[in-house]
């Protein structure tokens, strides 16, 4: 029957499966062998009945008693007692016991097979249990002395029904399951294979369960250790590379920690295309029941920039898949590691040394990962220098003039570095910054504005503010004829130009904002 239990819903899964061998044994003895199979079906389904208070169908059964006890059933249904409005709790498509008949009259089984097993694990709100003690200890003895040697199952899987109704329920798909010394009293080691959906592969699990808690089921320990390998990627929109990962567990069913660590050489985003290597260590606290997780420590390697994290893995209501919001540090990383993510080509567009702090919210969607990724914050960058010598000398030449260069005067040959700092916002696959701030010896650029990653298109404004008189910046005849307009553009003791920055990445337009000038 239902009863109000927090989290004690989970106990029916290790009840029943040693409540099966033991119900068969009750059956073939009680009924005195030789037993017809329709009575001896009966028999079955009234002991596992009685046994899990619940109601039990099994459509066929044959038990074979010699030379050893072999009994095989199709269908076997364990519902809630008079609970036709939610799924059943178990279904077998096809069981099989394997053990010699004195060995399972002392309460021991040597194989139980399990295909197409199903459990549908009820919220907290109500429970499916054992029958209960009946005050002389004789339910809780009998459980405590059955053992089943081992026990295989094969295409299997455990639901976690939501408590709310909205959420999807929690599916965990599990190809093959193999247990050893299955019983209620003690630890069980077991070997797993896992599918998983997204990225898809398998995932496989060793490791320890138990003993059961039978007063506070969420209190079973639980530990091991998984691995797994040639996850693709590319099952998530815009991005590819193959991922392999391994690590270990160990906690209780409602609380477990895991230490893990992923490889992925060719980590890529497709809006740039570029692979580069992603090396991560983790520390992870997961609740089983519905997969949420807390990232307590995310320790990143991309190529050879050092990236800290932290944060939730957690349903959205009302939505299919989880969100994943983390706060993302980098100190004193390399700028092009991070470009090349971002940026087509086969070098990046630019060196320096990268410092960043950012919240990072990633939606579930099928949209492209670069459009549903939402990043806030702020960053610096320092002894910046541009990969295309064009724009390398055009920055020199800007740092030279501003500090009273004339124009014909010869440009340093060493590039001069720069430094930027800001803060941006990157929605829907435009990236904002509503203050980015561009140094150079002699001169201060303050922009604002927007770049489309996809299409690689850039709209900025700001200003640009130097030692150097505009015409003295200029020089030359050109320079001569600007001195007029000096004025216009002096101000604080420092030239203020107006500038706007538009176009294609490779080939930006820079341009003098003239509708600002005669604004001031």
């Amino acid at each position: 029957m239902l009863r109000a239990h927090p989290r004690a819903r989970r106990v029916a899964i290790a009840a029943f499966l040693l409540a099966i061998p033991a119900a068969i044994a009750v059956a073939v003895f009680a009924a005195r062998v030789p037993v017809s199979p329709g009575a001896l079906r009966l028999a079955v389904i009234e002991a596992l009945a009685e046994r899990l208070d619940a109601e039990v169908q099994i459509d066929a059964l044959a038990v074979d008693l010699f030379p050893r006890l072999t009994a095989a059933g199709t269908n076997l249904v364990v519902r809630h007692q008079g609970r036709r409005d939610v799924p059943p709790l178990i279904t077998i498509r096809t069981f099989a016991v394997e053990g010699g008949l004195l060995d399972l009259w002392r309460g021991r089984v040597a194989l139980v097979r399990l295909e197409g097993l199903d459990v549908q694990v009820p919220p907290d709100r109500g429970r499916f249990d054992v029958a209960p003690d009946d005050g002389t200890g004789h339910d809780a003895s009998a459980r405590r002395r059955f053992i089943v040697d081992e026990l295989l199952a094969t295409d299997a899987r455990v639901v976690f029904i939501p408590r709310d109704g909205i959420k999807p329920p929690k599916v965990w798909s599990v190809h093959t399951l193999r247990m050893e010394s299955v019983s209620a009293s003690s630890s069980m080691p077991f070997t797993a294979t896992l599918t998983n959906a997204v990225p898809p592969g398998q995932i496989g699990v060793v490791g320890e369960f138990g003993p059961w808690d039978r007063s506070r089921p969420g209190h079973t320990p639980l530990a091991g250790s998984f691995t797994f390998e040639h996850a693709d990627l590319g099952a998530f929109k815009g991005l590819s590379g193959t991922l392999a990962s391994r690590g270990a567990f160990r906690g209780l069913l409602e609380r477990l920690e895991v230490q893990g660590e992923t490889t992925t050489p060719d980590f890529t985003l497709d809006v740039a295309g570029n692979p580069v290597p992603l090396q991560t260590a983790y520390d992870a606290i997961v609740d089983g029941t519905d997969g949420s997780t807390r990232l307590e420590r995310v320790d990143a390697t991309l190529a050879e920039t050092r990236i800290f994290a932290q944060g939730d893995v957690a349903h959205v209501e009302g939505v299919e898949g989880r969100v994943i919001t983390l706060d993302v540090a980098i100190e004193k990383g390399r700028l092009e590691d991070v470009l090349s993510l971002a940026v087509p080509g086969p070098a990046s567009p630019m060196t320096g040394i990268l410092s960043l702090e950012t919240t990072l919210i990633l939606p579930p969607g099928d949209e492209d990962v670069v459009r549903r990724l939402q990043l806030r914050g702020g960053f610096r960058i320092d002894n910046g220098r541009f990969a295309d010598p064009g724009v390398q000398r055009q920055i020199s030449q800007l740092s030279a003039r501003a500090r009273g260069r004339r124009a014909d005067a010869t440009v340093p040959t060493r590039p001069v570095a720069s430094d930027f700092s800001g803060r941006f916002a990157l929605d829907r696959g435009v990236l904002s910054l509503p203050t980015v701030t561009f140094d150079v010896p002699g001169a201060v650029i303050d922009l604002a504005g927007r770049y489309a990653l996809e299409a690689e298109t850039l709209d900025f404004a700001g200003s640009l503010y130097m030692e150097a008189r505009l015409s003295d910046a200029v020089g030359g005849f050109k320079g001569f004829m600007l001195r007029i307009v000096d004025p216009l553009f002096r101000k604080g003791g420092q030239t203020v130009v107006p500038l706007k920055v538009t176009g294609a990445r490779r080939a930006p337009a820079f341009g003098l904002d003239m509708g600002r000038v005669f604004r001031r």
